[in-house]
């Protein structure tokens, strides 16, 4: 790179800072190994950006995410601020980056390292050299659309309202990225609706199947339902390769397969928006555990999924494959060597701290360039 890209770092609360603090080693290294140094700002989202400006996102912060070439975030919420009011609460900040930055397209891997494979709460034949890609729409469906909230009744009830609404742009431009993505990998698309009891559900099917046919038609695609998907995560979750799917189902379906792999703390993700004349896609990329208020500020947490997260920043934003590899090989070495935290050390094994963990990654980079 001839010039430092602009990064813009927002630890948020619970672990957030404790994990991205590891991440800034990371890049330090990467300035001082390979000669690749980042523009590092770093400001406030979530429960913090509320204690301190009353909203869980600034106008300002947005104009900093607006103008860097990629963001990273740690985590957002606790019970803190569980009694806010709903429109600002932590999370809110969160889908504003979203939705302000126009991140359509989430990626969440679940990949089991072969050192991990024991962890899983699955036995380790189903999960052993799992590496699944699921591609979540996220700026639609219910968590967007309209009408939405909570209405009084005449009769003295009160009725809750969510709208799930796709449009056929919406639909096409996740799917595009999904087809993209297999291409890349074992070139399998699994698309994943309720069209049986959704309108919705039957347009994401139909509109799938079209650009599949039009532009993608070297890629294998499928269609599951969703409550079915579920069930074969944990019955042969190897059948799949990536998996794309809306909002909602995403977002659990995502999460169910992350446990596969045995801890949230080992998960990484990237949300990317369309590519721009030049090529450049705004992103954020974030780990996929919450802020783990209970460990806060123990050095206890897991710094792993954070710094996989950069991992893909590095793949997806700059084009820095080589990069990228090193940092997931060197937490592979990590793992092989049996370096643990708390939430994946197994029996009799003693756990290392966050800032350990970090050595340890450090350590493995280090012997790359020997």
């Amino acid at each position: 790179m001839t010039a430092n890209k602009k990064l813009l770092f927002l630890p948020g609360d619970g672990i957030g800072p404790e994990v991205v603090g590891q991440v800034r080693r990371i890049a330090e290294w990467l300035a001082s190994r390979r000669g690749i140094a980042f523009d590092i700002d770093e400001d406030l989202v979530g429960g913090c950006s509320i204690d301190r400006h009353g909203v869980p996102v600034t106008d300002a912060v947005m104009e900093k995410a607006l103008a860097a070439d990629a963001v990273l975030l740690g985590a957002v919420g606790g019970p803190k601020w569980d009694n806010v009011d709903f429109a600002i609460r932590p999370e809110a900040g969160l889908l504003r980056l979203r939705k302000d930055l126009e991140l359509f397209a989430n990626l969440r891997p679940a990949i089991v390292f072969p050192a991990l494979a024991e962890q899983s709460t699955l036995k380790r034949e189903v999960v052993e050299g799992l590496d699944i890609l699921i591609v979540r729409e996220l700026t639609g469906g219910v968590y967007f659309g309209e009408p939405r909230g909570i209405f009084d009744l005449p009769n003295g009830e009160r009725k809750g309202v969510n709208t799930q609404v796709y449009t056929t742009s919406e639909i096409r431009r996740v799917a595009a990225v999904a087809f993209d993505l297999a291409r890349k990998r074992r070139g399998k698309v699994c698309s994943v609706e309720k069209m049986n009891v959704m309108e919705s559900g039957r347009l994401w099917r139909e509109e799938v199947g079209k650009l599949h046919q039009e532009s993608f038609s070297d890629v294998e695609l499928t269609h599951m339902l969703a409550d079915n998907c579920a069930m074969q995560l944990v019955r042969n979750p190897k059948q799949f390769d990536v998996i794309v799917t809306d909002n909602l189902f995403g977002d659990m379906l995502s999460d169910e397969a992350s446990m596969l792999t045995g801890s949230l703390g080992m998960l990484p993700s990237a949300s990317l928006g369309a590519a721009d004349a030049s090529g450049r896609r705004r992103a954020l990329y974030e780990p996929v555990h919450g802020s783990a208020p209970d460990i806060a500020g123990q050095g206890k947490a897991n710094p792993l999924a954070t710094i996989l997260s950069f991992a893909m920043m590095l793949r997806y934003s700059f084009d820095l494959g080589t990069e990228a590899d090193m940092i997931e090989k060197a937490v592979a070495d990590a793992l092989d060597a049996g370096v643990r935290t708390g939430d994946i050390a197994g029996p009799g094994t003693s756990p290392v701290s966050t800032s350990g963990m970090g050595d340890a990654v450090l350590e493995r980079l280090d012997a790359q360039l020997a």
